[in-house]
């Protein structure tokens, strides 16, 4: 279990990385950026790495199409999805 939780904190540490630097791209929404932030502190809990995951999915994906997203920050938020995908299995 070790081993796993170990991986979990790896990736939710690059997902946080790449949440910091959509936050920090102008071009990138203030509505987008509302949701990523929260979506940062919901991986910051103390909950379970599944409950983490799954608030943080739920706040990104709100904002995963929004009209107004630049292409490739559509496409890290994507990757964002996926990742997060791969802790709650």
């Amino acid at each position: 279990m070790a081993k796993e939780e170990k991986q979990f904190d790896e990736t939710i540490s690059q997902i946080k990385q790449q949440i910091d630097m959509l936050l920090n791209d102008n071009s990138v929404p203030r509505n987008v950026k509302s949701a990523l932030d929260e979506a940062k502190k919901s991986l910051d809990s103390k909950e379970s790495y599944a409950v983490r995951a799954s608030s943080a999915t739920y706040k990104i994906d709100e904002v995963s199409n929004d009209i107004n997203l630049p292409p490739y920050a559509r496409t890290v938020i994507w990757n964002l999805l996926s990742l997060l995908e791969s802790i709650k299995e």
